[in-house]
C-alpha cells in the first residue's frame, strides 16, 4: 500500500510551445511523451513516462446515417469494448432524425455493435446524460446532470442513477427524478456526475457532483446509504444562494478571483468524477476547484493533487482513470478548460506532463469531459460540445 503524499500544481511555466504547425503539444523538460496530429510520437527531455499515439481512424463512421450529440462520458468493459454515452437531444434540429442512440458499444477495432438508450418503462431517464460506468458485473451504470444551467433542457431534475445489463435490459434505479433534497438526503443523488462501483465491497461511489457536493457512497445492489463526505472529508454544504442582481445602472460584478495558493475551497465545486483504487484509496475530481483529492474509502482526507491551477481556467479536473498495470502507477487526469490529459505519478502525486491543446483535429480537444483506459493501456476521451466526439490513444509503452 502507498500513501499519496506530495502536493503539487502544475503551473504556467510548464505550458506548451509550440514545435510545428500539427503539434498537438510540447512541454520541455516535463517527461511527458508528445504528440502529433498526424499520430507520430514526439519526446521531450526527461524522464520515463507513458507515451500515446492518437489513433485517427478509431472510431469509423456511425452507422444508419447517425449523428452523435454531446459526447458526454466513456467506458471500457472487460472485453475491452468501449461504451459511448452521448446527448441526443443536443443534436441540431436539422439532423433530429438521425440522432444517434444515447449509448454506443464499440468493440477494439472500432466496429460498432449496438446502440440503445433513451426514455422506458419503469424507470427515469435522464434528460442530459452525463456519466458511464460499466461495472465487474457487467452492469451499466447512467446518470445525468440536467438541468445544468449551460442546457436546462427542461426544468426537471436528475436525481437518479440507472442500472442496465450490457445490452440495454433495465435492472434498477437509485433515486428519482426531482426527489434530491440536498446534501443531507441519503437516498437521492442530485444530478451525479459520476459512480464508481468496488467490486470487494459492492459499494458505489457516486460523484454527486452538480446538485450537490458530495461523494455518496450506497449499497451497489439495495441503493441502501453507507456514509458521504465533501472536500477534505468535511460535512458537506448546499451551495450558498446565487447573489441578487446588480441595482440599476451598476456595473455588473466580474467572476470572483481565482485561488493560486493554499489548501483551496473547503466544499467541493464541481464533483465530477471518482475512482477507487486497488490499494484502497478514492480519487475525487474537483473541477471547479481545480484539483483531484484522495480520500480513505471511510472518507477520511490523504491529500489533493491541483491540475493547472495556475493558468486562467476555472475548471480543470474532469475525468480521471488510472493505468492497468498491478500498481496502477499513473493517474491520467482530463483538464476540461484547458484541453489537456495530464499525467501523475498515483504514489507521489507528482504532476509529469501532460499532452494535448484546443483544436478539432485528431489529438486535440474542444471541452474533453471524461476518460477511460482498457486494459492494455489505451486511452479514451469524450468531449462535449462544441467537440462532440470520442478518441482514442493507443498505449506505446513507457520510455
Amino acid at each position: 500500500m502507498h500513501t499519496p503524499h506530495a502536493t503539487r500544481s502544475f503551473v504556467s511555466r510548464r505550458r506548451p510551445a509550440a514545435v510545428a504547425l500539427t503539434a498537438v503539444t510540447a512541454l520541455a523538460g516535463t517527461g511527458v511523451a508528445l504528440l502529433l496530429s498526424s499520430g507520430t510520437p514526439v519526446r521531450a527531455a526527461g524522464g520515463p513516462m507513458p507515451r500515446f499515439e492518437v489513433d485517427a481512424a478509431w472510431p469509423p463512421a456511425l452507422p444508419n446515417g447517425w449523428v452523435m450529440g454531446d459526447a458526454s462520458s466513456i467506458a471500457v468493459d472487460k472485453r475491452d469494448h468501449a461504451f459511448v454515452l452521448s446527448r441526443p437531444r443536443t443534436v441540431a434540429a436539422e439532423h433530429k432524425d438521425h440522432a444517434a442512440p444515447a449509448v454506443m458499444e464499440f468493440d477494439q477495432n472500432g466496429k460498432f455493435v449496438k446502440g440503445w438508450g433513451g426514455p422506458g418503462t419503469g424507470f427515469d431517464w435522464p434528460d442530459t446524460e452525463h456519466g458511464i460506468y460499466i461495472d465487474s458485473k457487467d452492469h451499466v451504470w447512467i446518470g445525468g446532470n440536467n438541468p445544468i444551467a449551460q442546457l436546462r433542457l427542461t426544468p426537471r431534475s436528475d436525481d437518479m442513477l440507472l442500472k442496465f445489463s450490457l445490452d440495454g435490459k433495465f435492472i434498477s434505479q437509485i433515486g428519482g427524478r426531482d426527489k434530491s433534497k440536498g446534501n443531507t438526503d441519503p437516498n437521492n443523488p442530485k444530478e451525479p456526475a459520476d459512480i464508481f462501483v468496488d467490486a470487494k465491497t459492492n459499494e458505489a461511489y457516486i460523484a454527486d457532483g452538480y446538485g450537490n457536493r458530495r461523494v455518496l457512497v450506497l449499497d451497489a445492489d439495495s441503493g441502501k446509504f453507507k456514509r458521504m463526505w465533501g472536500a477534505f472529508g468535511n460535512k458537506p454544504l448546499d451551495p450558498p444562494p446565487a447573489p441578487s442582481a446588480p441595482a440599476a445602472g451598476a456595473a455588473p460584478a466580474g467572476p470572483p478571483a481565482l485561488e493560486t495558493t493554499g489548501r483551496g475551497p473547503e466544499q467541493f465545486g464541481i464533483v465530477h468524477s471518482v475512482e477507487v483504487s486497488k490499494d484502497g484509496f478514492v480519487y475525487v475530481a474537483d473541477r471547479a476547484n481545480r484539483r483531484v483529492q484522495v480520500f480513505k474509502t471511510d472518507g477520511t482526507y490523504v491529500n489533493q493533487v491541483f491540475i493547472n491551477r495556475g493558468v486562467s481556467s476555472p475548471n480543470t479536473a474532469a475525468g480521471i482513470a488510472f493505468s492497468p498495470d498491478p500498481q496502477e502507477t499513473y493517474l491520467y487526469v482530463a483538464d476540461f478548460g484547458n484541453a489537456k490529459v495530464v499525467i501523475v505519478r498515483r504514489a507521489t502525486l507528482e504532476v509529469l506532463g501532460e499532452f494535448g491543446a484546443l483544436g478539432n483535429k485528431p489529438g486535440q480537444f474542444q471541452n474533453i469531459h471524461h476518460i477511460a483506459v482498457d486494459s492494455r493501456g489505451n486511452l479514451y476521451t469524450a468531449e462535449v460540445a462544441p467537440g462532440r466526439r470520442v478518441q482514442r490513444f493507443m498505449f506505446k509503452g513507457i520510455s
